[in-house]
């Protein structure tokens, strides 16, 4: 693929490496993301937590796959946009592109939303808002230097984050075993009496969010050395099944130790938790570790991935071409991060009471693209019947886009609603501007199957 826009403008530098895209993913996701919705998962599932995580991982398997084989076909910082445009045609690439939006945009505010509840538990005199505007300004300022110091930045806390997590795994098994015996570590977290499975599905459709990471490593195809897009495919497993292990493994020994246990606020279930476990010291020191660390590191990727989609939208003139510019110093799309940082910045300031609804407006633009990626899988394959492998190219998508929809039928009914707005907005931007202004049928930058 070529690393020019096509009008003259240099390209992204490809720098990046496995290990890099790694600890990106990792990053993106956060080894921590189980305890920003622990008390959400717990409520939803009705305390089967594991089982939850567990179906998560099972569901972004096959996402995973897809992502995997489309990166070796399709290299352009798009993900699903690129993917969706190339295979599909302007107005599927165009729709693809403006539904993962929803996700990319909101993760974000998601995570200073949660940096914000975590310093809430130090100093609850301060409005919510002073921490999320300092958490913006913090990554802008990180990002603005480049895609390697954020690759920098965020291979350290990778490694602190699971250091953080192992040793609170540690407490809690301990004072599990130490109150309970041996049940103490049991399988109510995967299974107690019948499981209500609308329940799980509802507790699934708010923890896939914490696997979304992996699929953004896909964002990062014209940053990365390798053009072939092998490595990055492997980054992409590689990633979901680290966090895979992880999350089941915390949400087993987690899920145990909060069975019994009552929480005055479901939002800082995470926090109350290793209070009663460890006493105030360990829910201060848990909430500083949270709030200064993961707040501030775990934002740099997501404002990253998003940046990387308008970046190529509006390189494709899908949207203002402002968004293609590239900072002349440190080759970063700076517009394109400027403006998603504003609208990331002004959600989490709009719902910053209300976690769960941001929690659930994410994931629809998440489960939707995602659908959109396996039809891709299916229709590049089905053109080229010499090279589909009937597993891979087509078993795994179809098995990918029935989790998908089992998903989003349990999810929150106004999440299904923004989500249908935010679609027909999309149309509405197709129909009256791309269309009219000749736009639609935009050539796209470079050959992404080089």
């Amino acid at each position: 693929m070529h690393e020019g826009t096509g009008d003259g403008q240099a390209g992204l530098k490809r720098q990046l490496r496995l290990h890099d895209l790694v600890a990106y993913g990792l990053a993106y996701i956060a080894p921590v993301a189980p305890l920003s919705t622990l008390g959400l998962v717990w409520q939803a599932s009705g305390g089967l937590i594991a089982l939850s995580y567990l179906l998560g991982g099972l569901c972004m398997a096959f996402t995973a796959a897809s992502y995997a084989v489309m990166v070796r076909e399709v290299r352009t910082a798009g993900s699903v946009y690129g993917f969706a445009r190339h295979v599909l045609g302007p107005m599927p690439g165009f729709i693809a592109g403006w539904v993962i939006l929803l996700d990319y945009l909101l993760i974000p505010a998601f995570v200073y939303l949660v940096m914000a509840v975590a310093l809430g538990q130090l100093m609850p005199g301060v409005d919510r808002a002073v921490w999320i505007v300092l958490l913006c300004a913090f990554t802008t300022g990180v990002n603005w230097f480049g895609v390697r110091s954020t690759a920098t930045v965020s291979s350290g806390s990778v490694v602190v984050q699971v250091l953080v997590m192992g040793g609170l795994m540690t407490l809690a098994a301990v004072v599990s075993v130490h109150r309970h015996g041996a049940a103490g570590l049991g399988l109510a977290p995967f299974m107690h009496g019948a499981p209500d499975w609308s329940a799980v599905l509802a507790g699934t459709s708010i923890c896939v969010m914490s696997f979304l990471g992996f699929d953004a490593v896909s964002t990062l195809a014209e940053d990365t050395a390798d053009r072939s897009g092998r490595t990055l495919g492997r980054a992409i497993l590689l990633v979901l099944l680290v966090a895979t292990v992880l999350f089941v493994a915390v949400a087993w020994i987690l899920g145990n130790a909060m069975q019994g246990m009552r929480f005055t606020s479901i939002d800082a279930a995470a926090y109350e938790m290793t209070g009663q476990l460890g006493g105030p010291w360990a829910r201060i020191l848990l909430a500083w570790f949270y709030a200064v660390l993961v707040g501030f590191t775990n934002a740099l990727p997501m404002q990253v991935g998003v940046a990387r989609v308008l970046y190529a939208m509006g390189r494709d003139r899908q949207l203002p071409a402002a968004f293609a510019r590239l900072h002349p110093r440190y080759n970063t799309p700076h517009v394109a991060m400027l403006v998603s940082t504003a609208i990331s910045l002004a959600v989490a300031l709009w719902l910053r009471d209300a976690l769960d609804q941001l929690a659930a407006f994410v994931n629809f633009g998440a489960l939707f693209g995602f659908s959109l990626l396996h039809v891709c899988v299916l229709v590049h394959f089905a053109r080229h019947p010499g090279r589909r492998n009937i597993a891979l190219h087509v078993a795994s998508p179809l098995l990918g886009i029935a989790v998908v929809l089992a998903v989003l039928a349990g999810m929150n009914r106004s999440a299904l609603v923004l989500g249908l707005v935010w679609l027909g907005l999309g149309l509405a931007w197709w129909g009256l501007v791309l269309a009219r202004q000749d736009r639609s049928l935009s050539p796209v930058k470079g050959d992404p199957f080089a």
